[in-house]
């Protein structure tokens, strides 16, 4: 881990990449598809695109900014974010109608630019603290790979931290500012020593449940209801989406640390990964995926009449179910790959961001 001063003093390095990922090893055909999932990447076009950003390329400084923010995370964000909008409106009799778009829309953009802020923030803080582990682990990230030195990664999550919690401040109800900073202080907690709460799954899992399941999710919601001049009300379908991407979070924390298990076990990070193996931990979290797919089809069916639209709330659930248990049987005869457990995580993600598609519907 790095202080502030001693990051500033240490200049960036280009670590030699993976000798299975060396350019000599990796056909054309196989870098295009490594380059489609995070984790995997080609050789070349890093190592160029680096040396583009030491050279103050202002186009490689602005791409390396972009890798910085952890675009698979933004997505998940903004999803929320829609969703969460669409969600109240509809829940709402008349607020179509009666809405001042001309003070909502300005209200609701601060506030995804004050959400994409804090997830750089919680991002950025983490490639800096983790730096040596992501040489081992994610060369590909901009601080790890040199294509963002130490100083702009320390003024990007500065900016970030700063005018996240300044917009909320001044444009936002004091419950949303408070769940803001504190959704801000687990996710510093999670990278800054001493806390530095990732190196136990157990903090690690609930600080990402915590965060990306419930603060996320609830403030949206409850951020749209008070801009309409609605009061909040805990109806069974946003209690149903807060308890289900609680759950699916948990699993994200597990599984994110399955392509990691190398640079883990030299840093002494204790994950679930590195305790049981990557295809134990792999179908536990399916498992438990699954799980929660089927407790979704249950609660719809076993609902009042008219409490959730049936077919997204059950056929939705048990289709994304039944994706997710396909490709989890393709994981098992790749006989877990490295490679394909990236891409299986990819998928796990794929079907995180489609959930808040349901959420519009069910």
């Amino acid at each position: 881990a790095l202080s502030p001063p001693a990051a500033l003093r240490r200049a960036p390095r280009l670590r030699s990449l993976p000798s299975h990922l060396s350019p000599s090893r990796v056909s054309p055909s196989l870098a295009s598809r490594l380059r489609a999932v995070e984790g995997d990447f080609d050789p070349d076009a890093l190592a160029a695109s680096a040396a583009a950003a030491q050279s103050g390329s202002p186009r490689a400084l602005l791409a390396a900014l972009y890798k910085f923010t952890r675009p698979h995370t933004i997505r998940g964000t903004v999803l929320a974010s829609v969703a969460g909008t669409v969600r109240a409106l509809v829940d709402t009799p008349g607020a179509l109608a009666s809405a001042q778009w001309s003070v909502m829309l300005p209200r609701a953009a601060l506030g995804m630019v004050a959400l994409l802020l804090g997830n750089a923030f919680i991002v950025g803080i983490n490639q800096i603290f983790d730096v040596e582990l992501d040489r081992i682990n994610k060369p590909f990230l901009p601080v790890a790979s040199g294509e963002m030195s130490p100083r702009n990664a320390w003024a990007a999550v500065l900016a970030a931290g700063t005018l996240g919690p300044l917009i909320v401040y001044h444009f936002f109800p004091p419950l949303l500012f408070k769940l803001y900073m504190l959704g801000w202080t687990l996710g510093a907690a999670y990278s800054v020593p001493p806390f530095h709460t990732k190196r136990n799954f157990v903090t690690a899992g609930a600080t990402i449940a915590v965060v990306r399941g419930f603060l996320l999710n609830f403030g949206v919601y409850y951020a749209v209801k008070d801009a309409i001049g609605a009061p909040f009300r805990w109806s069974p379908k946003v209690a149903f989406v807060a308890r289900f991407m609680t759950c699916f979070a948990a699993v994200i924390a597990v599984t994110k640390d399955l392509p990691d298990t190398e640079g883990d076990k030299e840093y002494k990070i204790d994950t679930l990964a590195t305790r049981l193996g990557v295809p134990v931990v792999a179908k536990w979290a399916t498992a438990a995926l699954l799980a929660n797919y089927l407790g979704a089809v249950w609660q719809g069916l076993k609902a009042a009449q008219g409490t959730f639209n049936l077919w997204p709330m059950v056929g939705g659930h048990a289709a994304l179910g039944g994706l997710l248990a396909v490709r989890f049987r393709r994981l098992v005869r790749a006989e877990f790959n490295m490679r394909d457990v990236k891409l299986y995580y990819k998928h796990i993600w794929d079907n995180f961001y489609l959930e808040y598609v349901l959420y519009t519907l069910i």
